[in-house]
């Protein structure tokens, strides 16, 4: 257990492992509810493995990036069929995979319905994604904007990053290895969006993401 007993992370879209494991790592999760929204970011995208290899998957947004507007106030965009597309790409990628039926059905039903709010359908997903890793985890959303944190917090807000130049070293994490769909194409893909690891492993998810947290 870290010695700073919460941690910092903005909202993601269907995170990466990697962000997950920040979740064992410390009792109390808080996610960033003040922040203005960065674009070329995870919070309205993610990656999985497809037949190509990693794919990236974009919510598109209402007004273009919404670029330094409250988090909480960016919409998600439905003038392209983006969520039936997104749903067929994980369909395609998992769809032959030993969990696939198991968590499937469930996870479709985001689709189906929408969403005004980019804030809240991350919300929704996470509380899911939660549930499925059987994740007992204190969660709050901020109440103010904070440049710097007290000492008992661990600030990886903007750390985990699909850019690499904005990605901070992180030496408490190392994805562990689980066979994946593809990887007789493309080999093992590390630290993909969690749907992944559920999909491919299942209940041992969970184990696969505590053993990816170096001590």
């Amino acid at each position: 257990m870290s010695k700073q007993t919460a941690v910092l992370l903005e909202t993601q879209y269907l995170p990466c492992a990697q962000y997950l494991t920040k979740f064992l790592k410390h009792p109390k999760v808080l996610i960033e509810g003040h922040e203005n929204y960065t674009k070329g970011s995870y919070r309205n995208r993610c990656h999985i493995a497809a037949a190509n290899g990693s794919l990236a998957l974009s919510i598109p947004l209402q007004g273009g990036k919404n670029q330094q507007q409250n988090i909480r106030e960016v919409k998600i965009s439905y003038e392209t069929s983006w969520a039936s597309e997104h749903w067929t790409s994980i369909r395609s990628a998992y769809g032959s995979s030993p969990y696939f039926e198991h968590y499937g059905h469930e996870l479709e039903l985001f689709y189906k319905n929408k969403h005004e709010s980019l804030f809240k359908f991350n919300e929704a997903l996470l509380k899911w994604i939660l549930k499925k890793l059987k994740m007992n985890v204190d969660i709050n959303v901020t109440t103010a904007y904070e440049h710097r944190l007290n000492s008992d917090t661990e600030d990886w807000r903007n750390a985990i990053s699909p850019k690499a130049q904005k990605r901070r070293e992180d030496p408490h994490f190392e994805a562990k290895y689980y066979a994946q769909v593809f990887e007789d194409k493309h080999g093992f893909l590390p630290n993909l969006s969690i749907l992944d690891l559920l999909f491919c492993a299942g209940p041992q998810a969970i184990l696969i993401l505590e053993g990816s947290i170096s001590k």
